[in-house]
């Protein structure tokens, strides 16, 4: 808590006074017949970057709005730890703060409809699964959710999933009660564009309540622009920075400035640590492209053998026709250091020849790319350490 309120007073409060041209002002805004008021004040502005951000959002689980619930942010504020803990969603606010209960103690189990982290290839998601149960976490994967209720100890929730054929269910929903002292909910963010006015002042809006913006991130009401998780993309806190920056160039400058994330670089900030950037196979593949992956586990990685922790892999994909690198994901204790090497790759237009090519020092976690970009024509648990 300290570190945060010190950060946030030497970069954001302290900060302002250096901007003379900067005035804070302090209210709730919103928008009234056409004009914005700050509180009952009418705000004249000729420019507006709209920046709200977003807050937890809450799944239409039967039962939930009677069952008291931790969110990231009050979880992070407790003062006690639970027992145990039901974390429900198993994308990255999931993962990651059901790891860090569990390494304080506490017995956790984590429940998402599909499986973890969906965004990143299977292999990744099976492979963190191995993990974090290794850990003691038990993950229930592909649960529909029926109701939650407050019981004498905690809260029940009442879920239920494909029977295994093998179990001889044939297909039949099993049903399962977990239990749990507390319950945190981790199923993705929403937008903080609600009671502003933002539709009757003809900001579009999508059905998740995210502020609609086009490539230079003006919304369907001239003038004004959205920036960071309030329109719903890379919910990222760089990718806020990089939009909001970008928004305000465009809206004092005209419309020059295009959003790319194209090679944005996203972690999870689990251990192993999640990292990945372009393309995975998955979404190449929805896309049409015609490509060709190479994986490489870290026992096959000098660093982490040295290290004696060989949890992970390395994935990397490629165009088949030129063998231009398009996406790149890491499995790795040191994945979040490596994947900006991966990011140069991809922005620069490198193949994976020139990549496999390139020297990297030994006894790295980054030398895994190495390896990687070398097994798509070769056997690297052949090669002698530093082979080039």
């Amino acid at each position: 808590d300290e570190l945060v309120a010190g950060l946030r007073q030497k970069k954001y409060v302290d900060l302002l006074p250096a901007y003379p041209s900067v005035t804070y002002v302090e209210g709730r805004a919103r928008f009234v017949d056409g004009k914005l008021f700050i509180d009952d004040a009418p705000m004249p502005v000729s420019k507006i970057i709209l920046a709200m951000g977003a807050r937890a959002a809450v799944p239409p689980i039967k039962g939930l709005d009677s069952v008291p619930y931790l969110t990231s942010t009050s979880a992070l504020a407790l003062e006690r730890l639970p027992k145990s803990l039901l974390v429900i969603g198993g994308g990255v606010i999931g993962v990651e703060l059901g790891q860090m209960f569990a390494r304080l103690g506490v017995a956790v189990t984590i429940c998402c409809r599909s499986r973890l982290l969906p965004e990143m290839d299977p292999e990744f998601s099976a492979a963190l699964q191995t993990y974090l149960e290794a850990e003691g976490i038990r993950v229930c994967a592909g649960v529909g959710y029926q109701r939650i209720v407050q019981a004498d100890h905690g809260v029940e929730l009442t879920c239920d999933r494909p029977a295994s054929k093998a179990a001889g269910h044939d297909g039949d929903a099993a049903v399962e009660v977990i239990a749990a002292e507390q319950v945190l909910i981790a199923t993705g963010r929403q937008p903080n564009s609600d009671s502003m006015g933002l539709e009757a002042h003809g900001i579009k809006l999508s059905l998740k309540g995210e502020v609609v913006v086009d490539d230079h991130l003006e919304t369907t009401a001239p003038g004004i622009y959205a920036a960071g998780d309030v329109t719903g993309r890379d919910q990222f806190v760089y990718m806020a920075a990089y939009g909001a920056k970008l928004a305000a160039r465009n809206a004092v400058g005209g419309n020059e400035h295009r959003y790319d994330n194209s090679t944005m670089p996203a972690v999870v900030f689990t251990d192993p640590q999640v990292a990945s950037v372009g393309l995975s196979e998955t979404a190449a593949r929805a896309h049409g492209l015609d490509v060709k992956v190479s994986v490489v586990s870290l026992d096959q990685v000098p660093r982490a053998l040295a290290a004696r922790d060989t949890r992970g892999l390395i994935k990397l994909v490629a165009n088949k026709a030129t063998d231009r690198l398009l996406g790149g994901q890491i499995m790795a204790p040191e994945g979040a250091d490596s994947i900006q090497t991966m990011v140069l790759a991809i922005r620069h237009g490198m193949t994976a020849a020139e990549l496999g090519a390139t020297i990297f020092p030994y006894l790295t976690t980054v030398e895994g790319l190495k390896l990687a970009a070398q097994t798509f024509d070769m056997d690297v648990s052949k090669l002698s350490c530093c082979a080039g």
